[in-house]
């Protein structure tokens, strides 16, 4: 086929991109369907609890993946951070995996087991109580709103026609399960869920029992997010302090 008449036909030339593009995904996407690594649970991962079911739905419907990934690199750097690297396997009962590589935050995919509940609630109450410099949200309200305990059953049943072996049981159970139980409550356990069920487990930071529960206690014993810095004085401070240091310099 003349060159020129696929760069001069514009219908043609979309047909044809059409077709590369296909056959180029086919050959990357399909492989994947048939490797167990890729479509089979690694070793002790389960599927999600009713209630930390419907703390991923808030997760979603709150838009944290917009700011938050759940992968960790192969990279050194990362690992050294986060833990080790993630595995597909991990992720075969997400529907849709949280991966990605947008960080506004920290990546999460190993954030449970690093905090203590209180120390999440009080860091999505108001993130700034431990985390001054955060520009992240809080999301008070979550506490006074409860969790649909008949809208998690029927999720939990449409994940099982997907291929997610939830038993009968289980999904009749969630009702009575998620019985008064709050949005704050489904999302804390979704947080500390991750890192657990098969995931490699990070090194686990001080918990709550090292200072008190209260705001001043968490700073107090050092329960920041992965690769936060330390807190002493506010983000400002320190900048004016580094601007003075440099005049300071520049003067001698």
């Amino acid at each position: 086929m003349n060159h020129e008449k696929v760069e001069k036909n514009i219908g043609l030339m979309g047909v044809l991109i059409a077709l590369v593009v296909s056959v180029g995904g086919l050959v990357e996407i399909v492989p994947l369907m048939y490797q167990a690594e890729a479509v089979q649970p690694s070793e002790g991962v389960l599927p999600y609890p009713a209630l930390e079911l419907a703390g991923r739905d808030i997760y979603v419907r709150e838009g944290c993946h917009g700011c938050h990934s759940q992968m960790i690199r192969t990279l050194a750097f990362e690992t050294q951070r986060y833990g080790k690297f993630s595995l597909a396997g991990e992720s075969v009962y997400d529907h849709p995996f949280q991966w990605g590589s947008k960080r506004t935050g920290p990546d999460l995919a190993r954030v449970g087991a690093r905090y203590s509940d209180e120390w999440h609630r009080v860091h999505l109450r108001n993130p700034r109580d431990v985390v001054p410099e955060s520009n992240m949200p809080g999301y008070p309200w979550l506490e006074r709103s409860l969790v649909d305990g008949a809208d998690i059953a029927n999720h939990m049943r449409a994940l099982k026609m997907l291929g997610t072996p939830y038993q009968e049981q289980a999904i009749a159970a969630a009702p009575a399960q998620l019985a008064d139980k709050s949005e704050m409550d489904a999302l804390v356990a979704y947080l500390q869920f991750l890192g657990h069920a098969g995931r490699p487990k990070p090194v686990v930071a001080p918990t709550a029992a090292a200072g008190s529960a209260t705001p001043g206690g968490i700073k107090a014993a050092g329960m920041r997010p992965p690769g936060v810095e330390p807190a002493g004085e506010s983000l400002a401070a320190r900048r004016a302090a580094a601007q003075q240091s440099r005049s300071a310099g520049g003067a001698q």
